[in-house]
């Protein structure tokens, strides 16, 4: 775990620099930031989602992932989680309409961090291979510094819900760590990035990503959070077609 808080203390350290920075930006400056920060997430998305070997694998579990993230309202319990940390921990202001601003503000902050900052093969890979050896923090690092520069950007424009996410990151990176010491306590086994398990999951994580750009870029409102189970359907997808002998790649 001690490449998720390390990666945890660099966004809470990252979004207070933000905030500090952001108030002193106008809105038009902080508008032109989140559309830079769409532009980005959108080439990410699109370069993680061409990792696939096949993209039938991740298109099927889009589908199916997004099919059961909309039965469970994923997104609307992110939401809720965001609603209920901004009340508890932020001063909510009562019910005006600059306090309801800020409450949407603060919600939109925190879900959207959590998926840029969740999302991803340094997220999942870094996780696993830091469960497998402890001492195997290297990816994580490197995506603790990203993650640091990024939480500054998003804390600018998006205010202090970006910190809070901090506590999706570690819940998600923490659950990853977990499979990676189950995997190494059954099998001793290594996951590395041109496995095809981590390849088509991290290429659903690019077609969420990709999802959450249009958020971003105000082209559209998908329910992104609905998607999240994609990445586990496409690992799911990849052990079935092994366990079936079949080969998902042509």
């Amino acid at each position: 775990m001690t490449g998720t808080l390390l990666n945890v203390a660099t966004i809470l350290v990252g979004s207070s620099l933000g905030v500090l920075i952001g108030s002193r930006f106008s809105a038009n400056i902080q508008q032109s930031v989140v559309t830079g920060l769409g532009l980005v997430t959108l080439v990410l998305g699109v370069q993680n989602a061409s990792q696939s070997g096949n993209i039938l694998v991740p298109m099927l579990s889009l589908a199916i992932g997004t099919i059961i993230g909309e039965l469970l309202d994923i997104d609307g319990k992110l939401k809720a989680l965001g609603a209920w940390l901004q009340a508890r921990f932020a001063n909510a202001g009562g019910d005006s309409e600059a306090a309801n601003a800020a409450r949407l503000r603060f919600i939109s902050g925190f879900v959207t961090a959590s998926l840029v900052f969740g999302v991803g093969p340094l997220a999942v890979l870094g996780s696993i291979q830091n469960g497998i050896n402890t001492a195997d923090i290297r990816l994580l690092a490197i995506k603790s510094a990203l993650d640091f520069f990024a939480s500054i950007a998003f804390a600018a424009s998006l205010g202090i819900g970006v910190a809070f996410s901090a506590v999706t990151i570690f819940a998600v990176q923490g659950g990853f760590t977990l499979i990676g010491m189950l995997l190494a306590e059954s099998a001793g086994a290594a996951l590395g990035a041109e496995s095809p398990l981590i390849r088509e999951l991290t290429a659903s994580g690019g077609l969420i990503l990709i999802g959450l750009a249009l958020v971003l870029l105000e082209l559209k409102q998908p329910r992104v959070a609905n998607m999240l189970p994609a990445l586990i359907v496409a690992p799911l997808i990849v052990l079935g077609a092994a366990l079936l002998g079949l080969s998902i790649y042509p």
